[in-house]
């Protein structure tokens, strides 16, 4: 079967998937009394030092995987120094020392590498001011930039070399652990102490400034990160409001009938009782597993309902405060823990408990499910650790248990969670959410670079409040223009979601707003681009990069390419710079850097030189999105309405004037067998003087509901066509030249054949 990477990497791909080892081949690790070093890659050592003698061979919250082929090297031990060397480091130890001097210092522990030439060497303790750095848990209430400093470190650096501390004693950001997993009867991996509480345990990568590779092999031993469905990447409808059962079924109709495309209903809080108390009283807060009634009557039916237009529902949770004896499951997960009901006593939250967990999932997630919810919003933002586990995080291991626990538990889907950040491993639950944030534009402007540089841990699938979550200050909580830059910059971010507190001043039913035609062209175009969107997705889990990727990961020896944070790669053709401050007189100039080659501005119906920066001028329909020349980016027909949809016509949008290629990634979008059944067609542009040709290859590979054939509608950006020929058969060619585009209808042919079409562009 085709892959979108090398068939070694496939091969590699598809046992990451099928199994993960946290054993090391005994042939990688080299033991030197209290020190155990394993080679993982020619740029990976892991570096352990126990003080009594006890190493992990435990997976941990950050690190799963240690089996990997095992790469050349060789150590030669003098009896008082041991090193080991391999194609790109040296690592010198005196046996017998401990590694963690204080001060810091090359005296007992060191490793060298080279960068662009130069001798680098790392000691333990070293500090890296030079870090790329990663994520950070939540945006709540940040405003502006002010949280720039809060990221974690990232596993890629400017100075060459980066350190993954997963030493048991190591805290992350919101003072949690990395503790350790072990396997479990029920199928889940559960916590365990860590082998030495005292040990040093650390992954040197001195990968360079190849952090595409550095990122990867993250990902060979942190876990893949999944595919998410593909309907997670539709628009989703969202606002944490009251809403009643009729003003959810008010929203899917008006959406219908403003012509607005959605995939995805989010029920927040009200959906459970908290601020629409019992008549009786005593249901409140937060935390909350019984429908609300007075809003929600007949859940089934609106479950129902919600299906029946085609969409998913996805509820929100606030777990903290446990069981309540308000609760209708209470009884019910009384009767599991063998607790007595009649005490009334709440019973709290204790995920990490293998048997509260078993009657928490039998007896409300499960009945829950059949009901109809698709997923779950765990928004977890009360108290961050674990008060039975030391370091254990709360954020963490929600993610863990419920991800994992739909893995198992619904097969005929895929897990998917919408989750916050809990430190290093969470890409493996996918999906999250930034939080909080202030309705103004500088808070904007900060998303760009916050989203770009989470993929320095795989963090690969930010979703943001598009138009923010709450006013600050005197700010407007409608500002149209606002809005409309959130979510055309959300077009191109992997999860495409408005959202706003609960404030009656904030609207975000965007059919009530007077640019309504213009915020539902962003809808539009997230509809028209997901064909290259999914694709793109399905290379993040086969290469571990996410679609939203800094400058630097193409450009690493580039100055500019750091400087220009608020620009981004979204997939591999396309780079935007997302308009995030107000217009002047209804237009905002916007200065862009486009590296090598020449990129297309569909914006200016015009090819822009690369190694340049551009001044740009943007009406608010406009947005800074440029595709490379050369590349083949397919996109979906207007008539698609839900990302679920396979047509049996798409648009091949060709960037004309230089060699140039494109795929086309599809699967049945739902199913746990991606992995090996799905089919790509690749596409090819070839130059020669005034002729093009493009390719349609054979499709490869197969998946179930497939379209045995295709039309195509050939989109060439550049000069006028005058001529074409589809299979040797001439083409009737139209051309625009607001867009300067010449559009040619390619007739519907089976997807197991090719097709070539000649093109030839005027004098």
């Amino acid at each position: 079967m085709k892959t979108l990477l090398t068939a070694s990497l496939l091969s590699l791909s598809v046992v990451m998937a099928a199994a993960e080892n946290p054993v090391a081949p005994q042939s990688a690790t080299v033991t030197a009394g209290n020190a155990r070093f394993t080679v993982l890659t020619p740029e990976m050592i892991r570096v352990e030092y126990s003080p009594a003698g006890k190493f992990e061979d435990n997976a941990t919250f950050a690190i799963i995987n240690r089996e990997l082929p095992v790469p050349q090297f060789k150590t030669t031990d003098d009896g008082t120094t041991l090193t080991i060397t391999t194609d790109n480091l040296n690592l010198r130890y005196v046996k017998g020392t401990d590694p963690r001097t204080n001060p810091a210092s090359a005296d007992n522990l060191s490793i060298t590498m080279e960068l662009n030439g130069n001798p680098v060497t790392w000691y333990p303790g070293l500090d890296d001011p030079q870090n790329l750095r990663g994520t950070y848990r939540t945006l709540d209430r940040n405003n502006a930039d002010e949280y720039r400093d809060r990221l974690e470190q990232g596993v890629i650096s400017r100075s060459g070399w980066a350190v993954i501390d997963d030493s048991p004693a190591a805290t992350r950001a919101d003072g949690s652990r990395s503790l350790a997993f072990v396997k479990d009867p029920d199928g889940i991996d559960w916590v365990a102490p860590r082998a030495d509480e005292d040990a040093l345990d650390i992954y040197f990568m001195g990968y360079g400034h190849d952090y595409k590779k550095a990122i990867y092999d993250f990902t060979r031993i942190a876990g893949k990160i999944p595919l998410p469905p593909d309907y997670v990447l539709g628009y989703w409808y969202s606002k944490y409001d009251n809403y009643t059962a009729d003003d959810f079924r008010n929203i899917i109709k008006s959406m219908a009938d403003n012509d607005i495309n959605a995939d995805v209903l989010i029920l927040d809080m009200d959906w459970h009782w908290n601020g629409e108390k019992e008549v009786s009283g005593g249901r409140g807060g937060w935390t909350g597993w019984s429908w609300n009634t007075n809003l929600i009557p007949d859940p089934d039916g609106l479950l129902n309902d919600i299906h029946k237009s085609g969409l998913r529902a996805a509820l929100n949770l606030h777990p903290a405060d446990g069981v309540d004896s308000s609760e209708d499951q209470y009884t019910a997960v009384c009767a599991d823990l063998n607790i007595d009901p009649a005490t009334g006593k709440r019973i709290p939250w204790q995920l990490e408990d293998k048997a509260f967990k078993k009657a928490f999932f039998k007896n409300i997630i499960r009945p829950l499910e059949r009901q109809g919810v698709d997923f779950w919003w765990l928004d977890w933002q009360q108290k961050l650790t674990n008060d039975s586990i030391d370091g254990l995080g709360q954020t963490f291991w929600c993610n863990h248990v419920f991800f994992n626990d739909m893995k198992q538990a619904r097969p005929d889907r895929r897990p998917v969670i919408f989750h916050r950040w809990g430190g290093l491993g969470s890409h493996r639950y996918q999906i999250g959410f930034s939080g909080d944030t202030f309705i103004t534009f500088p808070t904007l402007a900060f998303e760009p670079y916050f989203t770009s540089t989470a993929s320095n841990v795989g963090y690969a699938y930010w979703g943001h409040d598009l138009g923010g979550h709450m006013i600050e200050g005197r700010g407007d909580p409608n500002d149209a223009e606002l809005l409309l830059r959130w979510m055309q910059f959300g077009v191109f971010t992997p999860i495409f979601r408005t959202h706003a507190t609960k404030d009656p001043l904030i609207e975000r039913r965007i059919w009530t707003y007077d640019n309504f035609d213009d915020l539902n062209a962003t809808v539009k175009l997230r509809y028209a681009i997901f064909p290259y969107l999914y694709t793109m997705a399905r290379k993040t889990y086969d290469t571990g990069i996410g679609m939203v990727r800094p400058m630097y990961y193409e450009y690493p020896e580039l100055d500019e390419a750091y400087a220009r944070e608020g620009q981004y790669y979204f997939g591999d053709d396309i780079i935007v710079s997302p308009v995030v401050t107000p217009a002047t007189d209804g237009i905002s100039r916007q200065e862009v850097w486009l590296p090598d080659g020449a990129w297309w501005s569909p914006a200016h119906a015009q090819l822009l030189k690369g190694n340049a920066v551009h001044t740009l001028d943007y009406t608010l329909q406009q947005i800074p999105y440029f595709m490379r020349q050369g590349s083949i980016i397919v996109n979906n027909p207007p008539e698609v309405k839900k990302v679920t949809e396979r047509p049996g016509r798409l648009i091949l949008n060709v960037i004309g004037g230089a060699d140039g290629k494109g795929q086309l990634y599809e699967d049945s979008g739902d199913s746990n067998d991606y992995a090996t059944v799905y089919a790509t067609t690749d596409f090819t542009q070839t130059v020669k003087g005034r002729k093009t040709t493009v390719k349609i290859a054979p499709r490869e590979g197969s998946y179930p509901g497939m379209p045995t054939q295709r039309a195509y509608e050939l989109r060439y950006f550049g000069p006028k066509v005058n001529k074409a020929a589809v299979n040797g058969k001439k083409a009737t060619v139209s051309y625009d030249p607001a867009t300067a585009c010449s559009t040619i209808a390619i007739p519907t042919l089976p997807c197991d054949k090719a097709i070539t079409v000649d093109l030839e562009n005027a004098k």
